[in-house]
C-alpha cells in the first residue's frame, strides 16, 4: 500500500503562521510575556525568541511592561501589540446624518463625532460635510493618516461594483460619499450594509457572542435582517440577503415592488406603522414616524406596561421572524434597531412567546445588547480586522508592510 505524503510547509510559510498565530493572541488576551507565547502557541523557546525580535523589526509589537514583580529573579517583559501603527475609521451612515469613529489597530477608539443632516440636504454639501468631519475627527485622534475605512450605510451593496445600489427613498449622498472617500483618500473604503455591521458588533461584542449561527432583526425606521451561518455573514448573489422589508405580507392592501417595500413587512412593523400603532392606543408618539419616535413610544408602552399595544407589536414581530425562521432555522434571533433596543428583554420575551405559537422551530430570540453605536462599532471591528489582515500577514518577500 502506498504512502500518500503530504508537502510540508516552507520555513518561510512556516514563520508566517506563527507569526500571525502570535499576533492575534496578544489582540485577543493583551500584552503576553515570551514564557507566555510559548505556553499558547506550543511553539519552542528559540521559535518565539525569533518570532518576537522578527515583529519588534516590523513595528508590529514593543515591550509594554514587565511581569513578575511578585517573584525573585529578573522579570519578564511583557509584548503587546503598537496600537498606533495605523489607524482605522468606521462611518455610520444614516438618512439623517453620520456618526465617525477613529480607532487604533487594536480597535480602541481615539475620537468620535456625529453630525445630523436635514434629509432635503443638498447632495454636494452633505458630502464636503461628512468628509470634513472625517478629517477633523481623524486629526483629534493624533493620526497622520488612515489605514483602512469601514463604512455602514442603508440599501444593497452590489458585490460586483462595491457600490451601494440605488434604492428609493435613499439620500443620493450615501453613495457619492464613498465614491468621493475612495478617490480622495486612496486607502480601503469598504461598504457593508448597516445591519450587516450591527450583526458584526452583536456578535463580537453583544448578544451573540456565543452563537455562530443567528439572524439579526433590525427594527427602526425600516426593518431588514443579518444572517449569520457558522459564523460567516452571508450576503446574497445580489448582496440583498435579509431585505425582509419587502417580505410581502397576506390581507388587504397592495403588494410591494422592487423599488418601493410598502405592503411588505416594512409596512407591518417599521417604525411609521408603530408610531401609529401607538397612537391609536393612547401612546405618545411623534408625528415625525422616525426611528426614534417609534423607540420613544415603545420605551414608553414598556414602562407603563401597555400590555394590548405591547402584543400587537410583539405578533407583528413574530410574524416576519416566522418567515425567517421557516427558511433558515437559527435557533436564534435577536432584535435590534431602535426598536428592539427600547423594546429590549420584555419585548423579546413576548416575540419568543408568540413565535412560539406560530412556528414549530424552536428559536431563542435576544434582545441586542451593543445599544445605539452598534453599526458604528460593527464599521470599526470590520476596518480593523481588514487593517490587521494587512499588516499581520508577511508578503511575497517574507517581510511585513513597512509604515508608511
Amino acid at each position: 500500500m502506498s504512502v500518500i505524503r503530504m508537502p510540508s510547509a516552507s520555513p518561510s510559510t512556516a514563520r508566517a503562521i506563527n507569526d500571525r498565530l502570535a499576533l492575534d493572541l496578544l489582540h485577543r488576551e493583551g500584552s503576553l510575556t515570551a514564557a507566555q507565547l510559548k505556553t499558547l502557541t506550543g511553539l519552542s523557546r528559540p521559535t518565539v525568541a525569533d518570532l518576537v525580535e522578527r515583529l519588534r523589526d516590523a513595528g508590529l509589537i514593543e515591550v509594554v511592561g514587565e511581569a513578575g514583580a511578585e517573584r525573585r529573579g529578573p522579570n519578564a517583559k511583557l509584548y503587546g501589540i503598537v496600537a498606533g501603527r495605523a489607524y482605522l475609521a468606521g462611518l455610520d451612515v444614516r438618512t439623517h446624518g453620520v456618526a465617525v469613529s477613529v480607532a487604533d489597530l487594536l480597535g480602541r477608539p481615539r475620537a468620535e463625532a456625529s453630525l445630523p443632516f436635514d434629509l432635503d440636504v443638498d447632495t454636494d454639501v452633505a458630502v464636503e460635510r461628512a468628509i470634513a468631519l472625517l478629517e477633523a475627527t481623524t486629526a483629534e485622534a493624533g493620526a497622520a493618516e488612515l489605514h483602512t475605512i469601514a463604512v455602514g450605510a442603508p440599501g444593497l451593496v452590489d458585490p460586483a461594483t462595491g457600490g451601494l445600489r440605488h434604492a428609493g427613498g435613499l439620500p443620493a449622498w450615501h453613495g457619492k460619499l464613498v465614491d468621493e472617500l475612495r478617490r480622495r483618500l486612496a486607502v480601503p473604503v469598504l461598504l457593508e450594509n448597516e445591519v450587516n455591521l450591527a450583526a458584526a458588533a452583536e456578535q463580537r461584542l453583544g448578544a451573540a457572542r456565543d452563537r455562530d449561527t443567528f439572524v439579526l432583526l433590525w427594527l427602526g425606521f425600516g426593518v431588514g435582517a443579518a444572517v449569520v451561518l457558522d459564523g460567516s455573514l452571508r450576503r446574497g448573489a445580489s448582496g440583498g440577503a435579509g431585505e425582509i422589508g419587502f417580505l410581502p405580507m397576506l390581507g388587504p392592501g397592495r403588494l410591494p415592488t422592487a423599488t418601493d417595500c410598502d405592503g411588505g413587512f416594512h409596512t407591518l412593523a417599521g417604525s411609521a406603522a408603530i408610531c401609529e400603532l401607538a397612537r391609536a392606543h393612547g401612546i405618545p408618539a411623534s408625528s415625525a414616524d422616525n426611528a426614534e419616535a417609534a423607540e420613544a413610544a415603545v420605551g414608553y408602552a414598556i414602562d407603563a406596561n401597555a400590555d394590548e399595544f405591547l402584543k400587537i407589536v410583539a405578533e407583528r414581530i413574530a410574524i416576519g421572524a416566522a418567515a425567517v425562521t421557516a427558511v433558515l432555522d437559527p435557533g436564534c434571533l435577536v432584535l435590534g434597531g431602535e426598536i428592539g433596543r427600547a423594546g429590549g428583554d420584555a419585548l423579546a420575551a413576548r416575540v419568543s412567546r408568540r413565535l412560539s405559537e406560530i412556528s414549530p422551530l424552536r428559536t431563542e430570540v435576544r434582545a441586542g445588547t451593543v445599544g445605539g453605536s452598534a453599526v458604528l462599532e460593527g464599521a470599526v471591528l470590520t476596518a480593523v480586522g481588514a487593517a490587521q489582515d494587512v499588516l499581520f500577514t508577511p508578503g511575497a518577500e517574507g517581510d511585513f508592510p513597512r509604515m508608511r
